[in-house]
């Protein structure tokens, strides 16, 4: 497990990096998306994945990874969300406070993993990373499912649960595709 916390660990500060420099060059104008908006952009990523897992041609330059990074930074910006609510006015947040929620967020769904990947015996690793992709898109369908029911559930996990287990995923889905994992 500790090379899985070692792989984990890097392609999340990688995702945050990026964070972090597209926060300086756009602000936090992502704020003024509301949570079913934020689902909608993991959605056309994760739909691109999977079209180019199907097709044997591609047209736009990002890579498959860039998309999962994608991934896990609007599932992080939908969690800072949950706690703020969105905006309908821009720049009015604290960079540093916005930084410090993804930091919080980010290292509860590490934990998650952690507990996870323990009970689980690390299956993800047996996984293909197009079952990965679908279980993003699964997750994607159920949040569409919950946030129509005003976010309550009767038996199931939760919104906030469904978010944290989309960026795992994509973080495991980098750390299966490492070798190509090039994010600026």
């Amino acid at each position: 497990m500790a090379d899985t916390t070692q792989q984990y660990d890097m392609v999340s500060s990688k995702c945050r990096a990026l964070f972090v420099k597209k926060m300086h060059d756009y602000g936090t104008a992502w704020r003024v998306l509301r949570l079913s908006s934020l689902v909608d952009q993991i959605l056309i990523k994760t739909n691109r994945i999977r079209t180019l897992e199907e097709s044997e041609e591609q047209r736009i330059e990002d890579s498959i990874d860039s998309e999962y990074v994608g991934i896990v930074n609007y599932s992080l910006m939908a969690l800072i969300q949950l706690d703020l609510g969105h905006t309908d006015t821009e720049g009015v947040d604290d960079a540093q406070d916005i930084q410090q929620r993804y930091d919080d967020h980010a290292q509860a769904t590490r934990q998650l993993m952690l507990a996870k990947n323990h009970d689980y015996g690390e299956a993800w690793r047996l996984m293909s990373p197009s079952s990965l992709t679908d279980m993003i898109l699964m997750k994607i369908y159920r949040l569409k499912q919950i946030i129509q029911n005003d976010g309550n559930t009767l038996v199931s996990e939760g919104i906030e649960a469904n978010f944290m287990d989309m960026i795992n995923y994509a973080i495991f889905a980098l750390i299966k595709l490492q070798r190509k994992f090039n994010t600026a």
